[in-house]
């Protein structure tokens, strides 16, 4: 402001003029010192910050070492390559492949959009049992289906109640999650659910993986499988059999989506073609 005055040929008392300029001094001091403080007070905030995402991202084991289910297409009708994930699953009652001469339908179905009943229908058409993994939320909303399942022989297994990430619960947690399921599921059937489960996402880890071992169960995975959950972009008929007869292979454990209308649709080409190539469908109660 001092500036400000001078530039516009204003004069000062040279008292009021020294006055002014030690008031403007005093006035730069405190706050100049005031923004040192603030400085201070924001390094220390961002330093603390810093720490606190260290300290989390380094010690949720659980989030760092986590996978999701992958393998290796070859297009020869071999056993895929799972690579890393080989060593992960080693010891701990999972599966991604059947015995030879066999293939395994098996429909993840978190909820339903109209297309399960078709592919009851053709599966009981071309006289084929499937494994099904359910959702707590299938079970509830869907009853009539669920038990649908249960009637025409088919296998239906623990997909989760909640679906959440089975690598973010402990043993405690999942042990309640799956036994809420099967709770569940009993009371609506009268049966008892079989001990296999496939984690949602195929989110896993050693320790997840050990728990539901330890927990009685056997995971299993998949060696067939392409984007069908997007139900408003769906590939068509013809790119599922496609990429299924593709990709098969002895033991292939092939996993649909229940709500694919590309699916439902290919589905009695696909179990035809299958059974020309001469391979017995199988539940995993055959693995």
């Amino acid at each position: 402001m001092l500036h400000f005055f001078i530039r516009n040929g204003i004069s000062f008392h040279e008292k009021s003029k020294k006055q002014g300029i030690k008031k403007l001094n005093v006035a730069y001091n405190i706050y100049g010192h005031e923004r040192g403080v603030i400085i201070k007070k924001i390094l220390k905030l961002w330093i603390v910050a810093l720490v606190m995402f260290t300290i989390f991202f380094t010690s949720t084991k659980v989030n760092v070492h986590a996978s999701g289910w992958g393998f290796k297409r070859n297009g020869e009708h071999q056993v895929p390559e799972i690579g890393k994930y080989q060593s992960i699953i080693e010891g701990t009652n999972s599966y991604y492949v059947g015995s030879k001469d066999s293939v395994y339908l098996t429909f993840d179905a978190g909820y339903d959009n109209g297309m399960m009943e078709e592919i009851l229908n053709t599966l009981k058409l071309k006289n084929v049992k499937a494994t099904f993994f359910l959702t707590g939320d299938f079970v509830k909303r869907f009853p009539e289906l669920t038990k649908r399942i249960v009637n025409e022989g088919h296998i239906a297994c623990n997909h989760s109640y909640r679906h959440r990430k089975i690598t973010t619960l402990s043993k405690e947690e999942l042990a309640n999650d799956l036994g809420k399921l099967e709770k569940s599921f009993y009371e609506l059937t009268k049966q008892e659910m079989p001990k296999y489960f496939r984690p949602p996402e195929g989110n896993f880890d050693k320790a997840s993986l050990t728990n539901l071992k330890n927990l009685g169960y056997t995971t299993v995975f998949w060696s067939i499988a392409y984007v069908d959950w997007k139900t408003n972009k769906q590939s068509g008929a013809d790119y599922c059999v496609k990429t299924i007869m593709d990709n098969l292979h002895d033991g292939a454990i092939i996993l649909m989506h229940s709500v694919s209308s590309s699916n439902k649709e290919a589905l009695p080409r696909l179990i035809d073609e299958i059974k020309n190539k001469g391979y017995t469908f199988k539940t995993v109660l055959d693995l």
